[in-house]
């Protein structure tokens, strides 16, 4: 028994639905597939950033180390170099004493 047009009809709409249905599932489902690689790349992209801060802030910390230990450095060079020109002053002054 060949079925009705009527049959066929309702038949062909039901497979034109489920095709639909099948489409926006793949369709939704990509969707979801972009928007979690979006926000993959968002969270790679926030953790280069704050490494990158981080590392920015590393190099600052050891610029401002190198910095301060130079002007210590520096201090105690200015130091020496005042007791050597105490201690010289104080020898010529007890040697001109005499």
């Amino acid at each position: 028994m060949d079925p009705s047009p009527e049959e066929e009809e309702e038949k062909e709409e039901e497979e034109k639905e489920e095709e639909e249905e099948e489409k926006e599932k793949e369709k939704e489902e990509e969707e979801e597939k972009e928007k979690e690689e979006e926000e993959k790349e968002e969270k790679e992209e926030k953790e280069e950033k704050e490494e990158e801060e981080e590392e920015n802030e590393k190099e600052k910390e050891k610029e401002e180390k190198e910095e301060k230990e130079e002007e210590n450095e520096k201090e105690e060079e200015e130091e020496e170099t005042l007791r050597t020109w105490a201690k010289t002053t104080l020898f010529f002054y007890d040697y001109s004493c005499y």
